[in-house]
Formats: structure tokens, C-alpha cells, sequence
């Protein structure tokens, strides 16, 4: 059974910083197609954040490039999400997701979620 598991979110004054971790459990990285985090702010749909692909190109969304980093240990099956320089518009529910192959398409996992709210 694959379990996402989100940690490390909470409120925090513009300019700050926050880093998100997520425990992978059931599937190892080497099987992922690709790990990340996605975020939803209210009345506004579901956005990628960034991601690790399994040969570990990592992608950013435009609006947090040069801010935020992604990382992963493949070792302990976890991945983080520093956040710096936090905005208001940063303000939303923070989900780890991982993407695994199956046959000619592929399966979506998520985390339950975690909320990040930046205050101006």
C-alpha cells in the first residue's frame, strides 16, 4: 500500500521561510515516474510546484523558481520542499505526489495534505 505522508506546514510572515518533508512508504523512488509537490489555493485549481523525475531532472512551476527548492533521499524514501521567500500568493494546502508508471499510462498517489498560509 503506498502512503504519502506531509509534514512541516503551518503560518508564517512574508520574506519567511518553511521547508515541507514527505515519507514515502510501499514503492521506492526507482519505480516513480516522478515525486513532487503540487499546491491548491482556494477557488483556484490544483498547480504543480515541482518535481523530481526518476532520472532526476527537476521542474519548477515559473512563480516559485529561484525560491523554493525540491529535493529527495532515495535512500529514506523522503522528500523536502524549502521554501524561501514566501509570499501571500505561496498561500495554499501543500500535497506530495508521486506518479508511478502502469502499463501505457500511470497511477497518482497523494498525501493528505499540508497548509501553508503566508501572511502580508
Amino acid at each position: 500500500q503506498v502512503q504519502l505522508v506531509e509534514s512541516g506546514g503551518g503560518l508564517v510572515l512574508a520574506g519567511g521561510s518553511l521547508k515541507l518533508g514527505c515519507i514515502v512508504s510501499g514503492i521506492t523512488f526507482s519505480s516513480l515516474k516522478t515525486i513532487g509537490w503540487d499546491r491548491q489555493a482556494p477557488g483556484k485549481q490544483r498547480e504543480l510546484v515541482a518535481d523530481i523525475t526518476t532520472f532526476g531532472s527537476i521542474n519548477y512551476v515559473d512563480s516559485v523558481k529561484g525560491r523554493f527548492t525540491v529535493s529527495r533521499d532515495t535512500v529514506k524514501n523522503t522528500l523536502s520542499l524549502q521554501m524561501n521567500s514566501l509570499k501571500p500568493e505561496d498561500t495554499a494546502v501543500y500535497y506530495c505526489k508521486a506518479v508511478r508508471t502502469h502499463g501505457v499510462g500511470w497511477i497518482d498517489y497523494w498525501g493528505q495534505g499540508t497548509q501553508v498560509t503566508v501572511s502580508s
